[in-house]
């Protein structure tokens, strides 16, 4: 089966492209710079080009922090293009998996967040992205909506690309403790996702709504870099680890405010599909191989490209 992938030069959306032969799938990758998809017209005309039997939407607007002050644009790509994947997807009779975030829960709560529980985000990206989630499910029956949080990779920019960069520039540096969540995998993100699109196409059928995804063992991001630089040095990507101090949030103001408890109740989709989450320090050392792996295959083309 044909799956349209939207998003492919994100984080999830890169990890799709490649996994999805994996999975008996022919993905059709779509970047920024393919498919406008805040462009109704251009998204129907794509779909019905194509015809993919499914839609996966890892495309959004996810800087944090300059939605805050992009509003217009945040709304525009998370909900206004949601809502036009959905009623392209409607039009073709086809489903649309969509990819979401613990930024739609306000972080007050000290237990881990049901699909069900209340959500009231915070800033304008949290916001934006429940609006997106409402637009599908007004749209669209066959929709199955993936919230997930603190994703990392091997591709793109996050957390843990930035602690080894500052890890190898810096002897000490500090990082916030008061904010709890769970670090999820890109790659463990597009299994998922390509399992249920597997299972799609074989069976014609999936249980449709709205999931919870994420690594498992909640954490803070000081606890993340610890791990980060443990795991860095162990695998001999750092000479020394840094010395990593614990502050608060309000020690490290930003322009968004960052729930404080972003952890998330995966038993619903464990439940439902069969398909466990897996513990975030494995996946963190799946990722780091894969970085020290890239690193090596770059420094031996240098010294091939040198020796030449």
């Amino acid at each position: 089966m044909r799956i349209l992938v939207c998003g492919a030069g994100g984080q999830v959306g890169h990890e799709l492209i490649n996994r999805a032969s994996g999975y008996g799938l022919e993905a059709l990758g779509m970047t920024r710079d393919n498919l406008d998809i805040t462009d109704a017209g251009q998204v129907a005309d794509l779909v019905s080009r194509l015809k993919p039997g499914l839609i996966i939407n890892a495309a959004a607007y996810t800087h944090v922090d300059n939605a805050e002050t992009h509003g217009e644009r945040a709304y525009s790509v998370n909900r206004d293009g949601a809502e036009r994947l959905a009623q392209a997807a409607r039009q073709a009779s086809i489903p649309l998996l969509h990819i979401s975030t613990d930024y739609v829960f306000s972080g007050n709560a000290r237990a881990p967040y049901r699909e069900e529980d209340e959500v009231a985000p915070t800033g304008v990206y949290g916001a934006s992205k429940l609006a997106g989630e409402a637009a599908i499910q007004a749209v669209l029956d066959e929709h199955l909506i993936l919230r997930t949080s603190w994703v990392y990779g091997v591709h793109g920019h996050n957390f843990v690309k930035t602690m080894l960069r500052l890890g190898c520039q810096r002897d000490a540096l500090s990082v916030v403790a008061d904010q709890y969540g769970c670090p999820t995998q890109a790659g463990s993100i597009a299994d998922a996702l390509l399992e249920l699109a597997q299972r799609y196409a074989q069976n014609g059928v999936l249980a449709w709504g709205l999931y919870h995804y994420s690594g498992r063992s909640p954490c803070t991001w000081f606890d993340f870099a610890v791990e980060v630089f443990r795991q860095a040095e162990a695998k001999g990507m750092l000479a020394a680890r840094p010395k990593v101090s614990p502050i608060s949030t309000a020690q490290y103001p930003t322009p968004a405010r960052r729930p404080a408890w972003s952890v998330l109740d995966c038993s619903k989709f464990e439940t439902t599909f069969g398909i466990e989450t897996h513990d975030w320090h494995d996946d963190l050392s799946i990722v780091l191989d894969a970085l020290a792996e890239a690193v090596a295959v770059a420094a031996a083309g240098a010294a091939q490209h040198t020796q030449a």
